[in-house]
């Protein structure tokens, strides 16, 4: 499997963000953030995963454009990017018929 040939490829940013929403954990912390933004404990608490996965999701949510993250004081908040990650979460959920 050699690298893309095309010209003008959109192949290596498709590729970011499919890798990332392709694993279960990072896909239970956009589940998370959803509904509200959640600093690393807040996620932990509703994942139940644990912290050193919690902040390798997150560095691989954050480097595909997924999530954003705020500093508050001595925290960190990650927020869904609700702009473009949500309509394709609504449209993955519509595929799928998952009723929310």
């Amino acid at each position: 499997m050699g690298g893309c040939k095309c010209t003008n490829c959109s192949c290596k940013s498709y590729s970011a963000v499919f890798e990332a929403l392709g694993n279960q954990n990072r896909l239970h912390i956009i589940n998370a953030l959803r509904k509200e933004p959640h600093n690393v404990s807040e996620i932990i608490a509703k994942t139940g995963l644990e912290q050193t996965c919690v902040s390798h999701c997150l560095r691989k949510l954050e480097e595909g454009g997924l999530v954003d993250v705020e500093r508050q004081g001595k925290f960190r908040v990650y927020t869904l990017n609700k702009k473009t990650v949500e309509p394709l979460l609504q449209a993955i959920d519509q595929h799928t018929k998952v009723k929310r």
